[in-house]
């Protein structure tokens, strides 16, 4: 059983994106070719894959249909557009009023009620949002609530097959000193090494 921290979930959600945000709007279409830390996806791929995530995450909120996240991130002609716009959907699809008690799917790894659902996207969004930062070497620094709520729900992931190693969803787990800020934290522990920077 998944245990998340007693927190308004929809709005850590919100602040994840919108962080996003930030740095995507100063994605370039220079830049999408860029490496990120999500190996060997480069900067457009991991774009698509939020924007997938985005719409794939709304559409089994707002219906419970199975929808696959691998084929609905078109970033068209204007990258940053198209995540505000997946943004804004799965936005208002969490903003239901009974989400938390729905069941959701997510991919691969099964129904959820919607309360954890949520958790998984914002912690997604987070980790994400710092792969394009330090892609194009912007800084990404949630504040210390948002950081340690994530740190909070991805710490209690089950180590699966799908969720670590070759081809899963996160890398192995990478060492870090023992009071490294929780932000660092959570980066190691979904397979992030902090300092990783853009080859030059």
């Amino acid at each position: 059983m998944i245990v998340i921290p007693a927190v308004d979930l929809r709005n850590l959600d919100r602040r994840a994106l919108g962080m996003a945000a930030e740095v995507t709007a100063r994605v370039t279409a220079a830049d999408l070719d860029r490496p990120t830390p999500c190996a060997p996806w480069s900067l457009g791929d991991l774009l698509r894959h939020m924007v997938s995530e985005n719409h794939g995450f709304a559409a089994a909120a707002s219906t419970g249909a199975q929808r696959s996240t691998e084929d609905c991130g078109d970033l068209g002609a204007d990258p940053l557009s198209a995540f505000h716009d997946s943004a804004a959907v799965v936005t208002e699809a969490f903003a239901a009023p009974d989400i938390y008690d729905r069941q959701i799917e997510v991919g691969e790894f099964g129904s959820f009620a919607g309360r954890i659902a949520i958790s998984m996207h914002c912690v997604d969004v987070l980790v994400h949002g710092w792969d394009l930062a330090v892609s194009i070497g912007v800084p990404f620094r949630p504040e210390p609530e948002l950081a340690g709520s994530a740190l909070a729900i991805a710490s209690r992931w089950p180590d699966t097959s799908k969720t670590r190693g070759p081809g899963a969803a996160f890398g192995a787990r990478v060492p870090v000193p023992g009071d490294a800020p929780d932000f660092e934290r959570l980066l190691a522990l979904l397979g992030r090494h902090p300092s990783w920077q853009a080859p030059c």
